[in-house]
């Protein structure tokens, strides 16, 4: 998508866009079997995308305790979603303050800003159907988040859409059709996937057009912040709150995951597509290949 959107009009590229959401767009709110039970055997997330699969830790582990690690994994997976796509929402109502209200462009952002409104919904009614409990920031961590906003100006809303998007859309992607998992998670990731594929589209037409007027200091800074992403990410993903939630040593299970070669290896294959893409269009220096390289998010 992102080679044919280069060489389409932004306006005719938001239009199919807008088409698009119109055949195709859920409302998690009636979309999804709430009521359903769940299977009190199958796991929350796939084996292979947990974050201590293939460890010894792991293979020391019971399936009842796999399956709690799994349900706060995915507690922990939809409370990031949540944190990162409040934060989409304000980078890109920011954006319609300096985009004409008319155009197809403003007017698919504010189609992506319902999106990511249902979105968050869903994200919370499923944490709260798996009985779990959101892993919410602390004060430091909501002035943190709220600072982007003041830093993610300009190419950095697009760049910052991407990273949080491409690489949790390529391994949810791995979650659809997985025999293992709970019918209801494998919904919801469906009903995201769907909805994303349009986001990372329109994140990437954005960033393709803005390149080549970029100056060099917002090109540097630009390779700056995506350096720093990488590492940020695997933060998130690894919270230790997570492993104490489901009865392990905290700091000693993180310190196994981000070290697990299967992990780095999943998160690679999750962050592939959006590696090449920033290497392709010059966002991502040498300094940010060997971070994202350390960990595990570029080959």
């Amino acid at each position: 998508m992102g080679n044919e959107a280069a060489v389409i009009p932004q306006e005719s590229f938001a239009q199919r866009l807008l088409t698009g959401s119109v055949k195709k767009s859920y409302e998690p709110a009636v979309d999804m079997d709430w009521d359903a039970p769940l299977d009190p055997d199958k796991l929350f997330l796939p084996p292979e995308v947990i974050s201590l699969y293939g460890t010894e830790l792991w293979e020391s582990m019971s399936h009842p305790e796999r399956r709690e690690l799994s349900r706060q994994e995915l507690a922990n997976v939809l409370s990031v979603g949540i944190w990162f796509e409040n934060l989409l929402t304000r980078l890109l109502l920011r954006e319609l303050l300096r985009d004409d209200p008319t155009t197809r462009h403003s007017h698919y952002t504010l189609t992506e800003m319902g999106d990511e409104c249902r979105h968050m919904m869903m994200f919370g009614k499923l944490i709260d159907r798996i009985e779990a409990r959101p892993y919410w920031p602390r004060l430091p961590g909501r002035l943190a988040i709220g600072a982007l906003a003041l830093f993610l100006r300009g190419s950095m809303t697009w760049v910052g859409a991407l990273v949080g998007e491409e690489i949790f859309d390529a391994l949810q992607r791995r979650t659809l059709d997985d025999p293992q998992l709970q019918p209801l998670v494998s919904r919801a990731m469906r009903i995201h996937v769907t909805e994303e594929a349009r986001h990372i589209g329109f994140a990437r037409d954005a960033l393709a057009r803005r390149v080549p007027t970029m100056s060099r200091a917002e090109l540097a800074y630009t390779r700056l912040c995506v350096a720093v992403a990488a590492p940020l990410f695997v933060y998130l993903m690894t919270n230790r709150h997570m492993y104490e939630r489901a009865g392990l040593d905290g700091r000693k299970a993180r310190r196994i995951a981000t070290n697990n070669p299967y992990a780095k290896q999943a998160l690679g294959t999750g962050a592939a597509n959006l590696g090449a893409f920033l290497d392709k269009h010059g966002l991502i220096g040498p300094i940010g290949k060997r971070i994202w390289r350390w960990r595990g998010l570029y080959s």
